[in-house]
Parts: C-alpha cells; sequence; structure tokens
C-alpha cells in the first residue's frame, strides 16, 4: 500500500474501516481522543440489519464473533399507550434479520480483531494541514503531529475532518432525548419491567413519549423524547440530576407511574442528546487524500439506521481502498458515489420514521405497523 490510511475516531464505523483494511494487508492506524477503550460508555442495544450492518460486519470476517454477543429474546416490541395499556405486540420470532446486540460489545469484538497499537488513544485530532498529493499534516492536543497520505474522518456529528471538505454544520432539529437506565429490574423496579417486556417498548403522543429497550443483564435503557426547542433544554441543569428529573417528569403528568418511574427512579444522571442533523443531500466536491463516513458525512434523525450505515460505509470504503491500492483517489471517488445517494435516500426515510413514531398521528402510525404484520423496527 503506498498510501497509509489514517482514521479519526474509534467507533463502529472507523473500526469497521480498519478491520476491512487489516485483513486486506492495507497499513492503519486509528485516532481517538478517548484515554482507553473503556474511557467512557458507548450507548445501548441496537439491532444489525442484513441490507447494511450485518453485511459489514460479514465483510470485516466478525459473523461467529456477532453471533456470541446477541441478546436472544430483545427484538420483541410493544407499543403502549400512556396510560400503560398495551396496543400492539410483536415477539422476537428467533430470526436473524435485526438481532440486537449492546454497542459497546460490537465495538470490543472489532477492536479485538485489530492487532496491538492499530489504534492510538489519547489522540485528540485538532486540524490538518494539505501537504499536497493528498497528504496531509496531523496535529494533536498532545502537541504531536502525523503524516496521513489518505484521511478519513469518523468522528461523527461533530467532525472537525468535515471542515476539510465541507463548509454544512449540523443544525438543531428539534428533538433531544433523554437517556436514564434501570437495574436488577425484575426485582426492583418490577412496575417498569412489566411495562417494557422483553425487547423494546414505545409509550408514545404526539412529540413526546418514551422508547425503552431491555438490555442483557437486567437493564432498562429508557430514552425519553421531548420535541422541544434547544433553549428549553438549555434551561434545565442536567449537572443537578433531582432537578433534572423532576422538570423531565413534569411533562408526563397524567402518564402511567410505571411510566413515569423510568424518570424518576432512574439510577443514573439523565444524559441530554440533542439531535442535529446535516441536509439529507449532504455532498462535497473530491478534495484529494480525505473524505468522511457515518454521522461525519450523514447524520440525520434517528430513524434506526445510523450505526448501521456507518458501518457500511466503513466495509465498502475498505474494499474499495483495497482494490485501488496505488490509486486512493479512484477508490474515494468510487466510495462516495454510491455513499451520497445511499445516504440521501436513508435521510429522507429517516424523516419519515420520526413523523410515523412521534408525528401528529402517534402512536396510531406505529401501531398500524405492527397490526399490519411488519415487525421491523426503524
Amino acid at each position: 500500500m503506498t498510501t497509509p490510511v489514517t482514521v479519526i475516531g474509534a467507533g463502529l464505523g472507523g473500526l469497521t474501516l480498519a478491520r476491512v483494511l487489516h485483513l486486506n494487508g492495507v497499513p492503519v492506524t486509528v485516532y481517538d481522543a478517548d484515554a482507553s477503550a473503556d474511557a467512557r460508555t458507548q450507548g445501548g442495544q441496537l439491532d444489525l440489519h442484513e441490507q447494511n450492518g450485518q453485511l459489514a460486519r460479514a465483510v470485516a470476517g466478525l459473523t461467529e464473533e456477532y453471533r456470541s454477543i446477541i441478546h436472544h429474546g430483545g427484538g420483541a416490541q410493544r407499543v403502549l399507550d400512556q396510560h400503560g395499556a398495551v396496543l400492539a405486540e410483536l415477539p422476537d420470532d428467533g430470526s436473524m434479520a435485526r438481532p440486537e446486540a449492546l454497542r459497546g460489545d460490537i465495538r470490543r469484538i472489532l477492536l479485538e480483531s485489530l492487532p496491538a497499537g492499530a489504534v492510538q488513544w489519547g489522540k485528540k485530532y485538532l486540524s490538518a494541514t494539505p501537504l499536497g498529493a493528498g497528504r496531509h499534516e496531523l496535529t494533536f492536543a498532545d502537541g504531536s503531529t502525523a503524516v496521513s497520505g489518505l484521511l478519513v474522518g469518523a468522528d461523527g456529528t461533530w467532525s472537525k475532518v468535515r471542515t476539510l471538505l465541507s463548509d454544512e454544520q449540523p443544525v438543531y432539529a428539534g428533538m433531544s432525548y433523554v437517556d436514564t437506565y434501570l437495574h436488577d429490574v425484575d426485582a426492583r423496579h418490577p412496575g417498569a419491567a412489566k411495562a417494557v417486556g422483553n425487547g423494546a417498548m414505545y409509550a408514545l403522543k404526539p412529540g413526546r413519549g418514551f422508547l425503552a429497550h431491555r438490555e442483557a443483564g437486567d437493564v432498562i435503557h429508557t430514552y425519553i423524547v421531548l420535541n422541544r426547542p434547544v433553549e428549553w433544554f438549555a434551561g434545565i441543569d442536567f449537572a443537578d440530576a433531582d432537578a433534572a428529573r423532576k422538570r423531565i417528569t413534569a411533562e408526563f403528568k397524567s402518564w402511567a407511574p410505571e411510566l413515569v418511574s423510568l424518570i424518576t427512579d432512574g439510577e443514573t444522571g439523565p444524559v441530554l442528546r440533542s439531535i442535529h442533523r446535516l441536509p439529507d443531500r449532504h455532498r462535497w466536491d473530491r478534495i484529494p487524500g480525505v473524505t468522511l463516513l457515518g454521522d461525519a458525512a450523514h447524520v440525520t434523525l434517528p430513524g434506526g439506521e445510523g450505526a448501521n450505515l456507518a458501518m457500511l460505509d466503513g466495509a465498502e470504503l475498505g474494499q474499495a481502498i483495497a482494490a485501488h491500492p496505488s490509486d486512493p483517489e479512484t477508490a474515494l471517488a468510487a466510495y462516495e458515489e454510491i455513499m451520497f445517494r445511499r445516504s440521501e435516500s436513508e435521510a429522507i426515510a429517516a424523516r419519515e420514521t420520526i413523523e410515523l413514531i412521534f408525528g401528529a398521528g402517534a402512536p396510531q402510525g406505529l401501531v398500524d405497523l405492527f397490526n399490519g404484520g411488519d415487525g421491523d423496527r426503524d
């Protein structure tokens, strides 16, 4: 490989890229700002889909490792009304179409598949200076530098690598999630455990609701979803966990106690996840030696495909580079042509999914979808 690859960001997309490059004998180094692989939690449970996430996993040669971390039974789904009544329900059918696993476990098997030293921790990327012929000098917060022949930004929504290619910045999407966790739920939180069931639970009204997952280890991870301006959330002191819980709970005064307990009984402080998005048709002109994948390239509304698309981006980019080892520009152009079309269509689909789940017809749209026999969760 005449042009070693540098990846900024050790998320699922960047690690999938690194794994595929490693399998093809392409030198690659991943730089990440975290001090170590375990420096912070990696989010909740997600389902890898056959047409993207599982395809990427297969390209990465990690099928057996993935099967070992699946949360069997976690694919069950139900929709509740605000009073806790079940409106629609689908069991886990045991298929491998969209099996559930913890994001942290998926990341772990990717990290374990790479050689020692492939990921450099504690390297917060600051900027890149073009050196010509597609090469860049990278500067990190610790004062160190590195030279990349091919630079890939896999650094998420607020990507700093993106500034080399695009002036676009994500804008607030009008909605935010607030994360909460309950542990040892069958013994300590039986009401919430019964309401959530064995898989995913949706309790919805227009513009608000609960999305909860029963995760492996007797854990319930809940996203409280509210359509509120960013200024509304700015008025809440999330550093004061009790005050934040009280303010969020006030938005659900008439809801069933077992649902409200997902907020009030939270055993970790509530964490705000403001949703931002790039334009549906976010593209850039080809600039030598640099590209993006995942949320850095196409962050959009949370329609259920984000991690899956990041992994597929990484797999396909890795294949393109391996197919053109001495012509990275041909590889990047081929990758971007496919990725641009796919990300635009998925962004549009994500908006339709959010409207179905949280729009003016909630929860009836999701109930109708379930009762129509299509159990795919978007």
